[in-house]
């Protein structure tokens, strides 16, 4: 278990450039060295008239490949070309040969509600889905009567745009009669093990010590680790210990909207909301313990404090914080070409925060963040590299339509690093 307190870096204001207003934790907060609206300039995403965006290293357009979704939550690629977009009312859409499908791929289960976060979550090929053309889900299953819902993974087989063979392979302890909190971001390691995120179920922080995240004979708040089929691994830290829900691999999360893992180093990054400020990005240990809510950065949505504590004995501290809240959401380590510059970044998105977060790593240290696209898309729920090595953003907003795009490079005067 790893204790890095002091590696915590803070970003305060929602729109900085790299490095501006990022202060050690634990420092006063004071005020960002740029105005507004300089540091909208600096943070690069300012369009154009020719409709390319500018950054630190790498000029870009934004380009729609789908348009006409609902609430897109997530993105995954097949070998053979199509693109999978998750829709969250309960549809998985292809798109194939640059064409959005009409109709959803058929054969997967119903979920708990068709608003809130309670519906399909993340969809996700298996790694050697060339060869058994397995398909996983995650999505908010419902009781029997609907009342409550729990986050619960199932595996299909791709059959010529159905899936076939439906099966259930994880179902948290995670029920519910709300509809927040429920997670459910996937991600296969280079170990070959499944991770899954589950939520709190936004269960009040003043519950402190007692609240479930911190109880590891439940899933809320937790992210667990199975093998593809799901059974626990032998290894697990939690597997044979009494009480303990074996599946766990960390525990002490809130509301975890982004899970990647680092294709160069194999290391596992998570992304999750606090509540009025105190978003984080964290890297993952087994049997770590996150700390939520007696360690956090955040205070609640009154304005009241539920703890003073941003760090802990014994707590895994996050790798970086965002103050106030962006609304994160989706997460990927980049690892492409076509933005060399940007390679072995974190991206993630902002949802309230309405923009694009680069976070600059040296290893597993984040040294800052450049906000790329503030104000210019509006929420950003999901954030993917596609096989092209372009970044994909999926666009996700209360009521209407959206569309799911990317970011593709253009020539500029910076040149690419040796």
């Amino acid at each position: 278990m790893h204790h890095r307190t002091n590696r915590t870096r803070v970003l305060l204001g929602a729109s900085l450039t790299a490095l501006a207003g990022v202060v050690a934790c634990g420092q006063d907060s004071g005020e960002s060295a740029m105005g507004g609206g300089e540091a909208r300039d600096a943070a690069g995403a300012a369009e154009a008239a020719d409709g390319v965006y500018s950054s630190a290293r790498h000029d870009f357009r934004v380009v729609t490949v789908a348009d006409g979704l609902d609430h897109p939550w997530s993105m995954a690629w097949l070998p053979g070309g199509e693109m999978l977009i998750v829709e969250r009312p309960g549809r998985l859409r292809v798109v194939r040969d640059g064409v959005l499908q009409p109709e959803p791929v058929a054969g997967w289960p119903e979920v708990y509600r068709d608003e809130g976060q309670g519906g399909f979550m993340d969809i996700l090929p298996h790694p050697d889905f060339a060869e058994n053309r397995w398909l996983y889900l995650s999505y908010g299953k419902p009781n029997e009567d609907g009342s409550e819902g729990t986050t619960t993974v199932v595996k299909g087989r791709w059959d010529d745009g159905r899936v076939i063979d439906v099966e259930e392979i994880f179902e948290s302890n995670a029920w519910h009669d709300n509809n927040n909190h429920f997670s459910g971001r996937m991600a296969f390691g280079l170990d070959g093990y499944l991770y899954l995120t589950v939520g709190d179920r936004m269960f009040e922080p003043d519950m402190m010590a007692d609240h479930p995240a911190l109880d590891v004979t439940n899933h809320m708040g937790t992210i667990v680790r199975l093998h593809d089929d799901g059974r626990v691994p032998d290894d697990n830290p939690f597997a044979g210990s009494g009480d303990a829900l074996p599946e766990i691999w960390s525990y002490g999360h809130r509301n975890l909207q982004g899970l990647a893992v680092d294709p160069g180093t194999g290391d596992v990054w998570s992304n999750e909301h606090g509540p009025r400020g105190g978003d984080e990005l964290n890297l993952i240990s087994g049997g770590g313990n996150y700390g939520w809510p007696v360690v956090s950065h955040g205070i609640n949505y009154d304005g009241t404090a539920y703890t003073l504590d941003a760090s802990g004995e014994g707590v895994e501290s996050p790798r970086f914080v965002w103050t106030p809240s962006i609304g994160i959401s989706g997460m990927m380590i980049y690892r492409g070409d076509a933005f060399p510059w940007w390679k072995g970044s974190a991206f993630v998105g902002g949802m309230v925060g309405e923009q694009l977060g680069r976070v600059i790593l040296e290893g597993t240290d984040a040294l800052g963040v450049e906000t790329l696209l503030p104000g210019e898309l509006g929420r950003i729920r999901d954030v993917r590299e596609g096989p092209d090595g372009l970044i994909y953003l999926a666009l996700e907003h209360a009521e209407d339509l959206t569309a799911v795009v990317r970011l593709e490079p253009v020539a500029s005067d910076v040149m690419p690093p040796e």
